[in-house]
């Protein structure tokens, strides 16, 4: 089952390892492995390749973020076969997402002899792009009945589902709300309007995938490997300045539909 129905699913360029992830999850299905061990396992994936890059081994750094990036995906998909959807697996895959971004672009930058207010940008840069894609795939996901673990606006703590306590999704949610409600505020301010007025069309969704976590990872994947380590955080962050470009664009496409089609969007958002 994948987080969206099959006639409103996008061509995403930062979800390359989800065949691979439905195979994980194939084999994986019948066993006592969780949702959440997985998400543990591209833990460990990702450290290790922490540890390569430290010691300049580029290609296997490579291979193992790009192992983080496919069972980054696997262990939705293992929650969706086994029909067992977490809050907190939800929120621990989000929390693991942003400690390891910030810790590998240390590492980058301290490598590289990058200074760390250029690091720091790139990381608050990082975020940002993913959480413009975050946000219009929530929507998109919320219009069309698609995954329930992730919602537009995380401003209340969810009621556990069945087989998770209450307190662990509670603390989850605050260590979340900590990490990420500045950049999900940021995003909101600039494109207030994506939530009511337009189901965010997939031929932009495309695009602006370059902005999810898998293909940031594979960029920096291929930039190790191709001796261009000290311009990683230069060019995530002149990333960012497409940002506005997409918003534009998603208000101009917003325009051009129909005022039926965009009022029933945002119902379906607020019925949530």
């Amino acid at each position: 089952m994948s987080k969206l129905p099959k006639e409103h699913t996008f061509l995403d360029l930062s979800d390359y390892g989800r065949p691979l992830a439905k195979r994980i999850a194939l084999l994986l299905r019948d066993t006592r492995f969780t949702p959440i061990h997985v998400t543990l396992t591209f833990v460990l994936s990702a450290l290790i390749a922490m540890v390569c890059i430290a010691y300049e081994y580029y290609w296997a750094a490579g291979v193992f973020l790009v192992l983080k990036s496919v069972l980054d995906a696997a262990d939705g998909e293992l929650a969706r076969l086994k029909k067992t959807p977490s809050y907190t697996g939800r929120f621990l895959d989000s929390i693991a997402d942003i400690l390891i971004n910030f810790f590998l672009i240390l590492l980058i930058v301290r490598l590289s002899d990058t200074s760390i207010f250029i690091g720091l940008l790139a990381f608050l840069c990082m975020q940002l792009q993913g959480t413009l894609y975050n946000y219009y795939y929530s929507i998109l996901r919320s219009q069309f009945n698609g995954d329930t673990t992730s919602r537009v606006f995380e401003d209340e703590v969810p009621t556990a589902f069945p087989g998770e306590k209450q307190q662990t999704v509670r603390v989850m949610y605050y260590l979340f709300r900590a990490l990420y409600g500045g950049f999900d505020q940021f995003i909101y301010r600039l494109d207030p309007s994506a939530t009511k007025d337009t189901a965010i069309p997939g031929w932009l969704m495309t695009p602006l995938s370059i902005f999810g976590l898998g293909f940031q990872l594979l960029l920096m994947s291929i930039l190790l490997i191709a001796g261009f380590k000290s311009h990683i955080a230069i060019i995530l962050i002149a990333l960012t300045a497409l940002l506005p470009l997409f918003i534009l664009i998603r208000k101009w496409a917003s325009k051009t539909r129909s005022p039926t089609v965009s009022g029933e969007a945002g119902q379906a958002i607020k019925k949530k």
